[in-house]
């Protein structure tokens, strides 16, 4: 099978393509023919080694996290999945495996159905940023529609769940986007939308009960001149050592800061699949086909771009 895999850190030039064996499967696990994976901002930092403390410096690596595919085999304690099922799913090792090859076994706990309203490269978005998410709901704790929210950098992946999961739950949410990302954010759950290269939301007087900052620009230091007395910054893309230091320093501060990570589980996956029945919509902005791999990880990581990028393997 063709693989996706890199020798050394670096820029997406170092990616190239190698012939490998069809992975065996163990007796927890599922061997599935892969259709789509999608790219996620943690491969990049991996791949350029900003996460070598977590993903170690072994070679060579695979990219990608999330999936999906058609089941090809299922392993001998494997029940409710069979050859043949259409799923979508996550590795277990965030920052030591990946799916980037035509076959990837997973362990089968965290591989899911896929809906059938949904296309493959749709359901390879769900997993890492969906999951985040709803972790990020999690912290919130209740929503009413008095809570204010501020969510900086809206429109992306993460963005795209996170607004639309606060719209269902009737909170009062502001956008921080670009102009292009303003119809985006409205559609999926807005209140009101701030154009960041026009209005700048800290000098403002506005305060929020909670402040997500998707972009990783806005940082907790600037955050806490508009969080209310007893708010949250919510940190979904935290370097290593803002995991300890969050954790002391909110021991001596009102205004937390809470790191958040992606949590893929049965839990807040049935989270996700209630929501798209009740009308969460998946922006996929563009389909890249595998030979493209370095075109697709080089448009992802100069951002901009609405929802999700994927990577399609016929």
């Amino acid at each position: 099978m063709k693989a996706i895999v890199y020798q050394k850190f670096g820029p997406a030039d170092v990616l190239q393509t190698v012939e490998q064996e069809k992975p065996a499967i163990k007796a927890d696990q599922v061997l599935v023919k892969v259709k789509a994976f999608s790219i996620n901002p943690m491969d990049w930092k991996i791949r350029k080694g900003e996460m070598t403390l977590m993903s170690g410096s072994k070679f060579p690596k695979q990219t990608g996290t999330d999936f999906a595919g058609m089941v090809e085999e299922t392993g001998s304690a494997v029940i409710g999945i069979k050859k043949g099922d259409e799923v979508f799913g996550v590795v277990k090792n965030m920052m030591k495996e990946g799916v980037s090859a035509e076959y990837v076994a997973v362990t089968a706990s965290l591989v899911w159905k896929k809906p059938a309203n949904i296309s493959f490269t749709q359901a390879a978005a769900i997993p890492v940023v969906g999951t985040a998410a709803v972790t990020a709901l999690e912290k919130m704790g209740n929503i009413r529609s008095q809570t204010s929210i501020l969510v900086n950098g809206a429109t992306g992946g993460f963005g795209m769940f996170l607004l639309q999961l606060l719209k269902q739950r009737g909170a009062n949410i502001t956008a921080v986007t670009s102009s292009q990302g303003a119809a985006y954010a409205k559609k999926w759950g807005a209140n009101s939308v701030k154009d960041y290269k026009k209005e700048n939301v800290l000098t403002q007087k506005t305060t929020y009960d909670f402040v997500v900052d998707l972009s990783g620009k806005m940082g907790y230091k600037s955050a806490k001149q508009i969080m209310k007395s007893k708010a949250l910054f919510l940190n979904p893309t935290p370097k290593p050592i803002d995991i300890p230091l969050s954790l002391l320093g909110n021991l001596f501060r009102s205004k937390k800061h809470v790191v958040i990570l992606s949590n893929p589980s049965a839990k807040n996956t049935d989270v996700l699949l209630r929501a798209l029945n009740n009308g969460l919509e998946i922006e996929v902005n563009k389909v890249f086909p595998f030979a493209q791999y370095k075109e697709a990880y080089e448009y992802a990581e100069r951002g901009g771009y609405m929802g999700k990028v994927v990577i399609a393997i016929d």
